[in-house]
């Protein structure tokens, strides 16, 4: 069965980047410019399309209204290399990355989708680096982005430090899962990492920064797809209703 709504692709020429960059974003099938939508915006965008069934599931919560208008934009990586180096939260692009998002997406989307102008109809999602970079982002720019999706987070002293010491999480509303088998993840530079305690720990300091924070751990859950895109339809419903 095709989808029933419209994927429509643009360029962006960033000069934060200096790369062309691709956005494909996918429009509900009553998309129409009388109503106001939500901007999902993901990182690791072909995954979310493809693994993350994200198309499908619009179609069928739109068609079901357990969701509200929403648009989902995705934007992929070229390799894994370069995914590290604009994802994390050390990497050499991660500051042109974020300024790309808030100064280059966020004006196109908001010029091509009738939306409400405001962070709280915006999310960032992502998995695994993805998702540390939709948190930190919404961190330092909370009146952009009201809402922050992460799968399975890759969390370190950074990221810890940075949530100990920001004021701004009551106004952003938070989606965060990691699952009970993250002990042993491999790395793109070949090393393996726990991500469960990092998770509990940062899990322990949203919940006390007062943030609308919904935090799930994954019964038998591994750092795969598998168990992201079981995961979806609660996202999305959790989010987005």
């Amino acid at each position: 069965m095709g989808r029933k709504g419209t994927m429509v692709e643009k360029e962006i020429e960033s000069k934060y980047l200096q790369e062309t960059m691709t956005l494909k974003i996918y429009q509900p099938e009553a998309f129409s410019p009388l109503y106001k939508y939500n901007i999902c915006m993901m990182q690791d965008g072909n995954d979310y399309f493809q693994m993350g069934r994200v198309a499908t599931l619009s179609d069928k919560l739109h068609e079901s209204h357990e969701i509200t208008n929403t648009v989902f934009a995705g934007i992929h990586y070229k390799d894994k290399h370069d995914r590290r180096k604009k994802y994390h939260p050390s990497g050499e692009q991660n500051e042109a990355y974020t300024k790309f998002l808030v100064n280059e997406v966020v004006p196109l989307l908001d010029e091509l989708i009738p939306t409400y102008h405001m962070g709280q109809s915006r999310a960032l999602m992502g998995d695994s680096l993805a998702g540390t970079l939709a948190l930190m982002t919404a961190i330092k720019y909370p009146n952009t982005f009201g809402k922050v999706i992460m799968q399975s987070p890759y969390v370190d002293e950074k990221v810890l430090n940075l949530v100990k010491n920001t004021d701004t999480l009551n106004s952003i509303d938070i989606y965060h899962t990691i699952g009970e088998q993250e002990t042993k993840v491999n790395m793109t530079d070949g090393n393996t990492a726990d991500f469960l305690k990092p998770n509990r720990e940062l899990n322990d300091l949203l919940n006390a920064k007062g943030s609308t924070y919904h935090y799930y751990e994954i019964e038998s859950g591994e750092h795969t797809w598998k168990y992201w895109q079981k995961d979806m339809p609660r996202v999305l419903t959790t989010m987005f209703n």
